[in-house]
């Protein structure tokens, strides 16, 4: 550093954050003190100045820029690929909290897949009266041609995103479960590539857990629940989707073919891959398209992504999806309540990881409490997603707050409500130093026949508007890498 640098350039980074008051803050534990297990991150970080951090983090968004790491906005009339904003500063976790976090998705996703094959099969848990029956077979996610079939490999959820946050408390809570086809853990592998090209040193400092075996983990988890040997493919709806690039991605990084369905056939109850060598038998398939769609012949008529008689293959077990086909059954908003009963019911154990308590509207005594308190309450459509269809009762006018009463009032088995929880905050870079902003976690699980992985960290979304609750990338927000630190 020159001896001319002004004082504003060789400001540390952290020299002026404070956390908000009442907020757990990943960083600090109150006023201007790290956390203990931090300091020596805090430290790594603060070699940098401002001045220079500040030009990392432009190098940062234009490397994202143009690698094309991008999203689509549907409803942004400027246009749909949008950069997904990134912070250079970590979200960390030490080895304790991790192992913590680890244990209790292992133990949600264990009960999750006896779920599926219980409300698929015999409907146990529906006949002792833990979950409703309409919730289940009258769900949208419900599929009742999957009835009494076991898919291919015996996995219903090779690949899972459980969302969580961060309590006052400290404590981590789920907040929903992601079952179908989840994104997001490209940008979780792009943005650890970025950092370690910007930040070297602090990676060196600190002792990170890597991510970067999370593409042959799921390869290898795709591949272990093929019926017969074959070829694995990323089936992708196309390059107008909203995770395209991500489609795209993993399909290079695993070293398999990205398709679409018109490259796919059926016949005699087999999947073939058009290609130029002649027709090649495909065995499994890591699918980034929904139920709905995958065969004009089962379900929606008027797909056109879909594979006429894909279905007929699946239920022939000649064929494996991942993930299968009715997992929207169990991660629906509406079941989200029931999944600690779960847990005790199939697991016979307590849960590790607690949830947000939950009101259900479709029950009449639940609405009216929930009617009576939509000023302290977040309200959120049961098949929702994206931060859309929802309200955030602290911070909507009272006209807000009274046109959503009607909808509730016209569909209440439609929706829950959670008392809005106080994100932590994690350090945020904003235009003239670090401010605190909301974020959440979401890991991703691979489970294959072998065994079931966790991903260390996930992808740490931001809302980078002060005072924001929504992290959703569709709504504003961004991500940073997160950091899981070596056990010492």
């Amino acid at each position: 550093m020159s001896s001319h640098d002004s004082p504003a350039q060789r400001q540390t980074l952290f020299g002026d954050y404070r956390p908000l008051p009442g907020v757990y803050d990943e960083f600090y534990a109150g006023g201007a003190v790290p956390r203990a297990a931090l300091e020596r991150v805090v430290e790594a970080l603060n070699v940098l100045p401002t001045a220079e951090y500040r030009r990392r983090q432009a190098l940062a968004d234009a490397t994202f820029m143009r690698s094309g790491i991008t999203f689509a906005v549907y409803s942004d009339a400027r246009g749909t690929d949008k950069t997904f904003p990134f912070d250079m500063v970590p979200r960390v976790l030490t080895a304790a909290e991790w192992n913590t976090v680890e244990r209790g998705l292992m133990q949600r996703l264990e009960a999750i897949e006896h779920f599926l094959g219980d409300v698929y099969g015999e409907q146990r848990i529906v006949a002792e009266g833990k979950v409703p029956a309409h919730l289940v077979s009258g769900g949208a996610g419900f599929r009742p041609q999957v009835a009494g079939l076991t898919p291919p490999g015996g996995v219903y959820v090779v690949v899972a995103g459980i969302d969580l946050v961060r309590a006052p408390t400290g404590e981590f809570l789920v907040l929903e479960d992601n079952l179908r086809v989840p994104s997001g853990v490209s940008y979780v592998l792009e943005n650890r590539n970025v950092l370690k090209r910007l930040l070297p040193r602090v990676f060196e400092a600190t002792g990170v857990r890597p991510v970067d075996e999370y593409a042959l983990r799921l390869r290898d988890a795709i591949a272990s629940i093929a019926p017969a040997p074959g070829l694995s493919v990323v089936w992708t709806p196309g390059p107008y989707n909203s995770a395209y690039f991500e489609h795209a991605f993993l399909a290079r990084r695993m070293g398999i073919p990205l398709v679409q369905g018109s490259d796919l056939f059926v016949r005699h109850n087999e999947l073939f891959l058009r290609t130029t060598r002649g027709p090649e038998r495909v065995t499994s398939i890591y699918r980034r398209i929904d139920d709905d769609f995958i065969d004009p012949h089962a379900f929606r008529e008027d797909s056109l992504l879909g594979v006429p008689h894909l279905f007929d293959a699946y239920r022939a077990g000649s064929v494996s999806l991942a993930n299968a086909i009715g997992n929207g059954v169990a991660d629906s908003k509406a079941i989200y309540p029931y999944v600690p009963e779960m847990i005790r019911f199939y697991l016979a154990e307590e849960p590790i990881l607690g949830q947000v308590p939950t009101f259900r509207c479709g029950v009449p005594a639940e609405l009216s409490h929930v009617l009576a308190h939509l000023e302290q309450l977040v309200v959120k459509e049961t098949d929702g997603s994206g931060g859309y269809g929802m309200l955030i009762g602290p911070t909507a006018s009272a006209e807000t707050r009274s046109a959503f009463a009607e909808r509730l009032r016209a569909k209440p088995e439609g929706y829950v409500a959670q008392p809005l929880v106080e994100l932590s905050t994690c350090p945020t870079w904003a235009e003239n130093g670090l401010v605190p902003r909301r974020v959440d976690l979401r890991p991703y699980i691979v489970t294959g026949a072998k065994g079931r992985w966790v991903l260390p960290g996930g992808l740490t979304r931001v809302a980078l508007i002060a005072g924001s609750y929504v992290v959703n990338s569709s709504q504003g927000g961004g991500s940073k890498d997160t950091w899981v630190l070596e056990a010492r």
